[in-house]
């Protein structure tokens, strides 16, 4: 078998020479529709890529031109700081000298405070912090879950009526306990410090942390220089003040409610109520903050004679409130001066 092989000559690759140059520089045929529309996409995609890289490099600049003109020297910053506290440590120690001068001219005439009386009193304080420690990380805790918001979505009167029947209840119920059985007393204690965390969380998440912050050195300074007074004053100074206290309380309580009673047009008379329900508030729960500690000195001069039983659990849930009165009211005048700027 053979095979023949015939291959084109010299004079007919040379005449097909123009066609093959023709169909080499000829291009494929395009479809102009989709060949418009990809350039098109291409292009834009091209231009919002630039101004994207356009836009982080101004964000970028702008960033370190604000990093660089905010920068404080750490000497400059340590002097600030260095004066609000001295500035803080002098309003601290004006209003106890003050208050000490109107309040307290006459002080202890039996040497001193005893070593139980002292004894009792240190306990009553550690109880007292204890707890607005516990209400505090329970309304951080209540915030962080979501509690706070589920009961802000609910119906206000059921949680407010139940919030405080569940207080009072519960506070009630830790009075009525004796002092010897521990765990049933500590845990209803527990209890009402946690109402009470469910009660001051909703205002917790309207304020800032540093407000926050701000309101609670006020409310301790307040409060310790008040205790200071009604703890070197002469025995039973300021019993007396327990009625007019509970007066005033009653009309502070009173002024809360008069949003929900006057109408929107009463725009003097809101104002009114208001100032007495914040600045009447902070004066009676001051009183009340002086009462108690007057009272506590004087159960624990009944405690050492055995007329009664030691029960600092009892006596720091009256100074938990009297702190709790006061930061409120602390805070919502300090959102009030930030909201005026």
């Amino acid at each position: 078998m053979f095979t023949i092989t015939v291959r084109a000559g010299p004079g007919r690759l040379a005449m097909k020479a123009p066609q093959l140059a023709r169909a080499f520089h000829q291009s494929a045929p395009k479809n102009s529709f989709f060949t418009s529309r990809t350039a098109a996409l291409a292009l834009r995609s091209n231009t919002k890529s630039s101004s994207n890289i356009l836009t982080k490099l101004q964000g970028a600049s702008r960033g370190y031109r604000t990093q660089y003109e905010t920068y404080v020297d750490p000497a400059t910053r340590r002097k600030e700081l260095f004066r609000k506290l001295m500035i803080g440590g002098a309003i601290f120690g004006g209003t106890l000298v003050t208050v000490n001068a109107m309040f307290n001219r006459e002080t202890r005439d039996d040497g001193g405070m005893p070593p139980f009386e002292r004894s009792y009193l240190n306990r009553t304080f550690m109880h007292t912090g204890l707890g607005i420690g516990i209400i505090g990380m329970s309304a951080y805790q209540m915030i962080q879950s979501g509690f706070v918001y589920r009961i802000m979505v609910t119906n206000p009167w059921v949680v407010g009526i139940g919030g405080i029947a569940l207080s009072i209840g519960s506070m009630m119920a830790t009075r009525a306990i004796d002092p010897d059985n521990y765990l049933p007393k500590y845990a209803c204690w527990a209890v009402f410090n946690a109402t009470q965390a469910a009660l001051i969380a909703p205002l917790m998440t309207m304020a800032p942390p540093a407000l926050l912050a701000r309101a609670g050195l006020y409310t301790l300074a307040m409060m310790g220089s008040i205790s200071i007074v009604g703890a070197t004053a002469k025995q039973d100074k300021y019993m007396y003040i327990g009625g007019p206290l509970l007066a005033g309380a009653a009309i502070v309580a009173v002024s809360g409610f008069a949003p929900l009673v006057l109408p929107a047009t009463a725009v003097r008379t809101l104002a009114f109520t208001e100032n007495l329900w914040l600045y009447g508030g902070l004066a009676v729960f001051g009183g009340f903050t002086l009462y108690d500690v007057q009272k506590v000195l004087y159960h624990a001069r009944a405690a050492q004679r055995g007329v009664i039983k030691e029960d600092p659990v009892n006596e720091s849930i009256s100074l938990e409130l009297d702190f709790l009165n006061i930061f409120v009211r602390m805070v919502q005048i300090l959102m009030m001066q930030q909201r005026r700027k």
